[in-house]
């Protein structure tokens, strides 16, 4: 059995959420940014990293720690135990609605760099759905930014 600490990133800005699709593998299908916590790091800090990282976007701000999830699944290397810590970052009103960003050190699969597409979609009726049950926290977000924005 093997254990990985992972954290995902929520960005919005009012009710919109940032996700992104990977421009050469669609089959990943609609993610929100993520990663690995690196030795060393705490879950804040590689939060803060991976936002970073794979947005290009320098100017986020770190609103608040939503919880935790741990999913235990079943793979041919044997059972796996993954602790998910889901952070809330706000971003400037002036981010640009779409754009294409490269993250350049992956944190799985090969270290060549990945072509990211990114969009803003409005997450007020829980319309979203993500890859790799990201979603875990989008209704909790979702009720917390609704009503910050009425």
């Amino acid at each position: 059995m093997s254990n990985h600490n992972k954290v995902i990133a929520y960005i919005t800005k009012g009710t919109k959420i940032l996700i992104f699709d990977h421009v050469g593998f669609p089959e990943a299908g609609t993610q929100v940014p993520a990663g690995t916590i690196k030795d060393g790091e705490t879950p804040t800090f590689a939060a803060m990293r991976e936002a970073f990282e794979e947005t290009g976007l320098h100017e986020l701000y770190l609103k608040e720690f939503l919880g935790m999830q741990t999913i235990t699944l079943e793979r041919l290397e044997g059972r796996v135990i993954i602790s998910r810590h889901y952070y809330h970052f706000e971003a400037p009103d002036d981010t640009p609605d779409a754009w294409l960003h490269y993250e350049m050190d992956p944190s799985e699969g090969p270290p060549d760099p990945i072509l990211f597409s990114f969009k803003w979609v409005d997450f007020s009726k829980n319309s979203v759905v993500l890859a790799g049950k990201q979603d875990f926290f989008m209704y909790v977000l979702g009720k917390k930014c609704i009503k910050k924005n009425r």
